[in-house]
């Protein structure tokens, strides 16, 4: 039996964003910049997916942007924002948990003179407000905080977030990175106060190289890639018109059946717990209940490296992951996990169970049986 519980790191594309990528690809080539009939036509199914997109977050057409994926919204939004109002200050808050997309820009703000502050959090993951309120001040020009966790499914009071950086400091741009959390939450950027939002069509079933960034109309942002002027100037480059109507494909998959698929994936989630709670050798990190990601759990087991946890389980179809997948091929230890003071002799040994809308019951009971024969095995094996 094959069991893909990495869905954090990707998901495979559904049938019906594979048939419609292949029906662009075949009859849709043109290039929207092209001007004639078959640009145009490339044009149209462009603009077609935008509205799809734009009616999920109840935004206008004008206020998204198409880019490669989550990691180039995540670094338009912050450089793109702080070098367009850097006259306004050079001050920016994040949390002490995002992702390395948020991160690396950040740290290469911070040497070119932005002062970066870093929000602590509980050891559920979760952001604290009243430090948050603490650090707002005149010269902060954006806050940026992911709203569901890669890693261990924590999920930040977004509403709350924004009520609070609006009541402080109303200049002040709030950038969400909803790569995780975008097809599983009713997320509504006017109603949040939400100014910028990340989106990546690969955890959506739909294909790699597809995302966007939602940016308030009004809100000023400089470009991070120049040339030919497309998405208005924003991100020029010839668009990924398949990519991308893959991503409305998987949009409307993901979105118009919310309830059902978030529904599903917490009896997965649920079970999974279950099992796993009985397993003495395994802590789990985080919440566990609603207020948690309905489709991310975070495992640390006792005396067994995570790395050899993973191969473990590999050789007998059980695929998991070590943390994020943007980092899994570095030596490097989770900042999450840190900050949310995992033990350090758990840090290395933690793996994380991400579910998608194809996984089963069966592929979990099986999982989990795997689990009860190998990692007591495992663990005699070293402590010799």
């Amino acid at each position: 039996m094959i069991c893909y519980f990495d869905n954090s790191a990707t998901t495979k594309c559904a049938p019906s964003v594979i048939e419609k990528m292949n029906d662009v690809m075949k009859e849709h080539f043109g290039n929207p910049s092209s001007l004639h009939n078959i640009g145009f036509d490339g044009e149209k199914m462009l603009s077609d997916a935008r509205g799809i997109i734009a009616k999920s977050l109840k935004a206008n057409e004008k206020e998204i942007v198409f880019t490669s994926g989550g990691t180039e919204s995540n670094n338009m939004a912050l450089l793109g924002c702080a070098m367009a109002n850097k006259r306004a200050g050079k001050h920016i808050i994040t949390s002490s948990i995002e992702h390395a997309s948020v991160n690396a820009p950040l740290e290469q703000l911070e040497e070119i003179g932005f002062e970066i502050t870093y929000l602590p959090c509980d050891n559920n993951g979760t952001v604290s407000l009243s430090k948050l309120e603490e650090s707002i001040r005149d010269d902060t020009i954006l806050v940026s905080v992911m709203h569901v966790n890669n890693e261990i499914g924590a999920v930040q009071p977004i509403e709350d977030i924004g009520r609070i950086i609006k009541k402080h400091n109303s200049n002040c741009l709030f950038h969400v990175d909803a790569i995780q959390s975008f097809g599983k939450y009713n997320i509504n950027p006017k109603k949040m106060n939400i100014d910028l939002l990340s989106v990546s069509g690969h955890k959506i079933h739909g294909p790699k190289g597809s995302g966007f960034l939602y940016v308030k109309q009004g809100i000023k942002i400089w470009p991070i890639i120049y040339g030919g002027g497309q998405e208005r100037g924003l991100r020029s480059g010839t668009e990924n018109v398949y990519s991308q109507c893959g991503l409305g494909e998987a949009v409307t998959l993901m979105c118009d059946n919310m309830s059902d698929n978030v529904t599903y994936l917490r009896e997965l989630k649920n079970h999974f717990i279950d099992r796993v709670g009985k397993m003495d050798f395994a802590v789990i990190n985080g919440r566990t209940d609603e207020t948690s990601a309905p489709n991310i759990v975070s495992v640390s087991i006792k005396d067994v490296r995570a790395e050899v946890v993973l191969h473990s389980l590999e050789e007998k179809g059980i695929y998991v992951s070590a943390g994020s997948a943007c980092s899994s091929n570095k030596p490097s230890i989770s900042r999450t996990l840190k900050a949310i003071k995992v033990p350090k002799e758990m840090l290395d040994k933690t793996v994380r169970f991400s579910f998608s809308i194809y996984n089963t019951i069966e592929q979990i009971d099986y999982a989990c049986a795997v689990m009860e024969d190998i990692i007591p095995k495992l663990m005699k094996y070293t402590r010799r």
